[in-house]
């Protein structure tokens, strides 16, 4: 595999590996009513946006450069309905997507990344889709930090840099250089 290719799949799946930690380290602030609350009938809660996200990958990463990327099987206005899931079961589901995302990642060859797939009955290249995916993923998880700070308000951990507390995390990580 060329440098470049080596990289870009190195730092793809390093970032898929930071949304996932970041949407966990969420997911434990909450209880497991706090992922079914939403804050109007036509929002989405957190639940749904596991259900969705859990959808999408097990749609998109089986079979993921020999089928469309949007199986026959997948039941995609379903994912979109609250149906009362437990935390494992949600847990479970969302494990599997990552783990069809990971594996498929991990064993792409470089030839491959140039190679055109299918989305929707769309050809589009391997990197495109990679694209589409950080693009999806990064938009919901998004949704679920902004959801959660809304139930925990003052109570909410940043998973980040927090408000007017960039002075001393650039002089914390410039002194680890």
């Amino acid at each position: 595999m060329n440098s470049l290719e080596k990289d870009y799949l190195s730092i793809v799946i390093q970032q898929f590996k930071n949304f996932k930690t970041r949407a966990e380290e969420a997911l434990q602030q909450l209880s497991d009513e706090d992922i079914h609350w939403k804050p109007n009938v036509e929002s989405n809660n957190i639940a749904i946006i596991i259900q969705h996200i859990s959808g999408n990958m097990n749609s998109r990463w089986t079979n993921f450069l020999t089928t469309d990327g949007e199986k026959d099987y997948r039941e995609r206005d379903m994912e979109f309905i609250d149906r009362g899931e437990t935390r494992t079961n949600l847990m479970r589901y969302w494990e599997d997507g990552w783990n069809l995302l990971f594996d498929t990642l991990e064993n792409l060859e470089a030839k491959q990344l140039h190679q055109t797939v299918t989305l929707r009955q769309q050809p589009i290249s391997v990197l495109q889709a990679i694209q589409t995916e950080i693009a999806h993923i990064s938009y919901h998880l998004g949704q679920i930090l902004f959801i959660g700070k809304q139930i925990k308000e003052k109570d909410w951990t940043i998973l980040s840099i927090p408000k007017n507390g960039s002075k001393e995390y650039n002089l914390i990580h410039s002194s680890k250089k």
